[in-house]
């Protein structure tokens, strides 16, 4: 990349935004960049970062997964009850993952098999787990999760704790996946070409099939580090969840319009949440803030995209 075109990059822009916000917080609070605190904000954002390589893919197609918090808390909620009925450990994240797995399969089979319309699919899916979880849970929180079963929230390499490991390895493994992968080429594809992706004899229903199963894991996956860290699954889990994933992905520059976007840029927009949430807190400032500034930094990329996409097209 030549150096004007990085300069000009949205991961550039988030980057710079995130040294600017950091040294504004901590000129009030210097606890803000101990390593301690560093620490906590990428255990923070390593669950939101991971779900977000999923709907990175997802939203590239031109497509939107609204069901994410659901199939996040159903999975977590999943682990918490077989690892507190007795099973294995590693037998309750296998299934939870299994149902992750096939929850995301479900929404692209609808997705793609009936031709429905993405938003329509998983909105229907998010109410219909979200009914289902309140069913299994009862209304009431799970406790005592066996400390086998929180390992993905709580063990660490040496001083480097286990999610954070997980979410760099699988956003290197990702960010390959899409930069040089054939597979990952025709994601753009269709977010850029549908038709011509099917003249080219490339099986759409595949690369939705794919987008959305791999984005159940991701959901799965980031679920076992929250349900690790916090040691309780609650009735409510995953609720809003959602809407900080997607946050994250469209901060992080991929087109809302599909075709555009990146893993990396994703992570960064995961980061910026992570750094504005944790400042917060560390200046008092009500917690009420965080969504309304969350609301007007989405209003802007988005704004920011369609006038992109519009000089682009002229």
């Amino acid at each position: 990349m030549q150096a004007k075109n990085l300069f000009k990059s949205r991961e550039f822009i988030i980057i710079c935004i995130i040294l600017l916000l950091s040294l504004f917080i901590t000129l009030y609070s210097p606890r803000f960049i101990n390593i301690q605190n560093i620490r906590n904000i990428f255990m923070q954002v390593s669950s939101i970062a991971i779900s977000a390589i999923g709907m990175t893919m997802i939203i590239i197609t031109g497509g939107i997964d609204v069901s994410a918090g659901s199939i996040f808390g159903i999975t977590g909620l999943t682990l918490a009850k077989l690892a507190t009925s007795g099973f294995n450990p590693f037998f309750a994240f296998i299934v939870s993952a299994g149902v992750g797995i096939l929850l995301g399969l479900l929404n692209g089979l609808l997705i793609s098999k009936i031709n429905i319309s993405p938003i329509i699919v998983t909105l229907g899916t998010m109410s219909f787990w979200r009914t289902l979880i309140f069913a299994i849970s009862g209304g009431r929180w799970v406790l005592g999760i066996p400390n086998k079963a929180l390992v993905f929230g709580s063990a660490s390499l040496g001083n480097i704790p286990l999610a954070i490991i997980l979410m760099g390895i699988l956003i290197i493994i990702f960010s390959y996946f899409m930069c040089s992968r054939p597979f990952g080429r025709y994601i753009y594809a269709f977010g850029n070409n549908p038709e011509f992706l099917r003249i080219s004899g490339v099986n759409q229903s595949k690369v939705l099939l794919f987008v959305y199963t791999i984005a159940g894991l991701m959901y799965a996956l980031s679920s076992f580090i929250v349900v690790g860290r916090t040691g309780i699954v609650q009735a409510n889990i995953g609720t809003g969840y959602e809407l900080q994933v997607i946050a994250a992905v469209v901060l992080g520059g991929t087109s809302v319009t599909g075709g555009k976007g990146t893993i990396i840029g994703s992570f960064l927009g995961a980061t910026l949440i992570g750094v504005i949430s944790n400042g917060l807190v560390m200046l008092n400032v009500p917690a009420l803030l965080e969504n309304l500034i969350l609301g007007v930094l989405i209003l802007v990329s988005v704004i920011t995209d369609i006038i992109s996409n519009r000089g682009e097209s002229e």
